[in-house]
Order: C-alpha cells, then structure tokens, then sequence
C-alpha cells in the first residue's frame, strides 16, 4: 500500500470511527492538502490556515514555555476545528460540530496523528 493510500485510509477510519466529525484532512506545513475528505472548495482554505494556525501555536508554546504543542483548537459558534502534529513537516486538522463529543474527537484524532506521524517519517 502506498503513502497516499495508507493516509486516505488514516481520514476515512477517523470519520467512520467519530460521526460526529465533518471533515478530516492531513495537510503539510507550508498548507498544501495531502489527503482530505474536505469538499475541494474548502480544501484549500483549511490546509492554509491550518498550516499557519500550528506554526502560530508552536510559537505560542515556545514563547509560553509550554514545550510542544500537541494540539490547536479553534472553537466558534458553530463548530470547532482541531489541528494536531503530525510528524516533521504535517499537520491533521478535524472539523467537528460545537456540541459534539470533544472526548471522543480529541482521543480518535491524536491517535490518527501519531499514525499519521509513523507514516511520514
């Protein structure tokens, strides 16, 4: 199985193992989606500012002396989108509703992080 196709696999058994999740995408440091179940519109929007909203939170964590980050969320009215490290040069970014179960997402997308991390290194 290739890189592509074991990362697709990575976004499809996060959203078929949290339905509450809306769109699961991995996505490079420098914004640049690499796998993605987003609607392509949104694609592009979401790998950007998930690059910029991790760089943003490293250097939060560094000034903060917090040590590494482990996750961003960004939580508005209507939902929230959490973004996780995923190895050197990827970040995974989950859009989920506001009140859905924060536990559930949070535990199921750290743990496609770090497969995500294994893939990429």
């Amino acid at each position: 199985m290739s890189k592509q196709d074991e990362l697709n696999k990575i976004t499809k058994e996060l959203r078929a193992n949290v339905p509450d999740i809306s769109g699961v995408m991995i996505a490079s440091d420098e914004g640049l989606s690499i796998a993605t179940d987003f609607a392509e519109e949104d694609a592009v929007r979401v790998a950007a500012v998930s690059a910029a909203a991790s760089g943003l939170g490293n250097r939060i964590s560094q000034n903060a002396s917090l040590g590494e980050p482990e996750e961003v969320m960004v939580k508005g009215r209507d939902g929230l989108l959490l973004i996780y490290l995923a190895g050197n040069n990827s970040v995974l970014a989950v859009r989920a509703p506001a009140r859905g179960n924060l536990g559930l997402v949070r535990l199921e997308a750290s743990s496609a992080a770090q497969s995500v991390r294994k893939i990429l290194s």
